[in-house]
């Protein structure tokens, strides 16, 4: 007889007579066949025959129905977007058969334009490639009811099923050398305050001993010395006067050491916990004067980290994300949850960060003798460097680290992402030009705001520079700026047909890889924050002078912003071809939006702003600021790790969500202040110090 493959496959997978005798061909042609043909081992293919043949039986073992009740099955809402069928991860992993454990892999499947895919459990002795190929002859074999069915008729036409991955998850951890060495890193980074933290309080508690020792040492020698005076002893009043001097020689021993360790000293005070949450709790904020920035900066951090929420469940592991996308893309009042003006508050933040840095430069000319000099601006730019580089890596190789020792979950797809591409562009994060790259292969994506930030941050000496020169001069080249930000959204949108919102899905490869995070579109805003800067740092007088003027203006930016938003959702529609109305609103929004930001701030500095300005000014919002850049860091890497550890899809209500932004916000506050005190702060005041 000749055993080609079709006979082969028609063999072993029939379920019913071939699958009784199947032990009779082990030892011979099928055992060699299904090794060298198939590619598959022989012990991978007795396991799995084993497992299939007990599942035909009237009462199977427990083990076989475990492995069948893991398996993913579809369930209902499908037209909903429920079309991943995930299975119990757990169950699998927890099943012992007579040779092998369970292993939960998944396949990705294509049926017509849905992609999908369905936890299977299968026995630990199969790698991916021989799942994938036992997978492909299962799911088309026709002698059986097949473990993986296709979505029916009545759903999705076409049955055909395309499997394009296969991918099994491990119990094994086995982290390579770069997660071992990130893992390093953090651990020396959050133990230098701890250590710091114990060897001050230990010094401080030995000194404050020694001081009660020294009182205690002389008022005894003072009662003595009373004592020898009104006895008339010229003996003991020498030797009362020869311990003071000894006493005092001692004094001067100590204060001279304490001198030479004093640089030490100051050094290691840095970096305790006591002095870094003392800096964040600290409600006289020295860093700027304008009161109201720190409601606008926490009040923008709190809604991005609402977006973050919605849309990174959104992109993996909701059951019913067609139905979330009919809901918050038509109504503006899911703007908290819709990702295209979710981002405005990025651009509030770029908007604050121009406006900092031009007072924060002029602050330093001032204190250098009103010269811009080279080394000035050289200083003015490893300032910053090193205020965000420590946290900003920290965060990078936590990611490697942690990421690589945790178990893999079912929605593991973005967190196996971040460990790749951090292990991959790492550099790029160093060298913060990371937004260069198409956010797709980005380390950490959203720190792109990081590099941008940087970036335009360099360009501040240069205005300053036009404005000491000229200050018409410093007016048209930031005119020319900004049409040509301008202009570079409107034209990229219109030749690429870009939609207006940032998609909730990737499928627009496109504005990112040349629209969303490059500086060339994103200038505008901060552009418009350098100007405001510079203008409210040297005014001599108020711009507002009457009532009226601060009405009309309250008006209008508080409409600018309405009008921003509601257009979003009136452009929602990718246009098929070049749109005048999605190109200028693409163009020009982020920098009406920053205009309307300053308008606020003005508003509030003159005394305009009401019960605005009342909230924004609130004492509670200066130490969330404090702690609102590691905030920021880290908490889409709490979002990704908890969906990614699920084993089932997250189901969208919008009470579900809003218990999932107050978790991710309360976790996100703890650990923010956590890294502010650990890492953040302790470089701080390290900087200050050697300033």
């Amino acid at each position: 007889m000749v055993f080609t493959e079709e006979y082969v496959l028609a063999y072993f997978w029939d379920h019913q007579e071939p699958l009784a005798h199947y032990h009779t061909y082990t030892a011979g042609v099928f055992d060699k066949w299904a090794s060298q043909s198939l590619n598959i081992t022989v012990k991978c293919m007795r396991d799995t025959a084993a497992f299939l043949m007990e599942l035909e039986k009237d009462k199977p073992e427990q083990y076989a129905v475990q492995m069948y009740d893991a398996f993913g099955k579809l369930g209902s809402d499908v037209a909903g977007g429920n079309v991943n069928r995930a299975g119990s991860l757990q169950e699998c992993v927890s099943v012992k058969g007579p040779s092998f454990r369970g292993q939960y892999c998944q396949v990705f499947l294509k049926q017509e334009a849905v992609e999908y895919f369905v936890g299977v459990c299968v026995p630990d002795s199969c790698d991916e490639k021989e799942v994938r190929t036992l997978v492909v002859y299962e799911a088309f074999d026709q002698g059986h009811s097949p473990l993986i069915p296709p979505v029916p008729a009545p759903l999705i036409s076409d049955p055909t099923l395309g499997i394009f991955m296969t991918q099994c998850i491990s119990n094994n951890i086995t982290p390579d050398e770069s997660a071992v060495f990130c893992l390093c890193v953090c651990v020396l980074m959050m133990a230098l305050p701890i250590v710091a933290s114990v060897c001050v309080t230990v010094v401080r508690r030995r000194r404050r001993r020694e001081v009660r020792q020294g009182v205690d040492s002389i008022l005894l020698s003072k009662n003595s010395q009373y004592g020898a005076l009104s006895n008339g002893s010229p003996s003991q009043s020498k030797e009362c006067i020869s311990l003071q001097d000894t006493a005092a020689a001692r004094d001067l021993q100590r204060e001279q050491a304490d001198n030479t360790m004093s640089g030490v000293w100051q050094y290691l005070q840095c970096f305790t916990v006591q002095v870094g949450s003392i800096g964040v709790f600290n409600t006289a904020d020295s860093e700027h004067s304008y009161s109201s920035l720190n409601g606008i900066r926490i009040l923008s951090l709190l809604w991005i980290i609402c977006g973050h929420t919605v849309q990174l469940s959104a992109w993996s592991s909701l059951d019913n994300d067609k139905r979330w996308r009919q809901t918050v893309q038509s109504s503006p009042l899911y703007v908290f949850a819709f990702s295209g003006p979710v981002y405005l508050a990025v651009d509030t933040f770029l908007f604050l960060g121009g406006l900092l840095s031009a007072k924060s430069l002029l602050t330093s000319i001032q204190r250098s003798e009103n010269t811009l000099s080279l080394r000035l601006v050289v200083h003015f730019l490893l300032k910053r460097f090193k205020r965000i580089q420590p946290l900003h890596l920290f965060i990078v190789c936590m990611i490697i680290a942690l990421f690589s020792l945790l178990h893999r979950g079912v929605f593991w797809f973005m967190a196996e992402d971040e460990i790749l591409n951090c292990k991959k562009y790492w550099w790029s994060n160093l060298l913060l030009i990371n937004n260069l790259f198409t956010i797709t292969d980005i380390c950490a994506p959203w720190t792109w705001y990081l590099s941008i930030d940087f970036q335009f941050y360099a360009m501040t000496p240069f205005l300053v520079f036009l404005y000491r020169l000229n200050k018409y001069v410093l007016i048209a080249v930031a005119m020319v700026l900004l049409v040509l930000s301008t202009l570079a959204g409107a034209l990229i949108t219109a030749f690429l047909h870009l939609p207006v919102h940032q998609p909730t899905t990737l499928e627009y490869e496109s504005y990112f890889k040349y629209y969303y995070n490059k500086p060339y579109t994103r200038y505008g805003p901060y552009l418009l924050g350098v100007l405001a800067g510079l203008y409210m740092t040297t005014k001599k007088g108020a711009l507002l002078k009457q009532q009226w003027q601060a009405v009309a203006g309250w008006s209008i930016s508080l409409s600018v912003m309405a009008l921003l938003v509601g257009l979003a959702y009136v452009l929602r529609d990718v246009p098929a071809q070049p749109s005048l109305a999605h190109a200028l609103y693409q163009g020009l929004h982020r920098s009406l939006w920053a205009l309307a930001v300053a308008w606020i701030i003005l508003a509030c500095e003159e005394g305009y702003g009401g019960f605005v300005n009342k909230i924004l000014s609130l004492n509670v919002w200066v130490p969330l600021s404090h702690i609102s850049f590691a905030c920021y860091l880290i908490h889409p890497v709490l979002i990704l790790l908890y969906n990614g550890k699920q084993e089932t899809p997250i189901h969208y209500t919008d009470l579900n969500f809003l218990y999932l932004f107050l978790g991710h916000l309360v976790l996100t506050l703890v650990l923010g202040f956590v890294l502010t005190v650990l890492i953040e702060k302790p470089y701080l005041f390290l900087r200050k110090s050697e300033g």
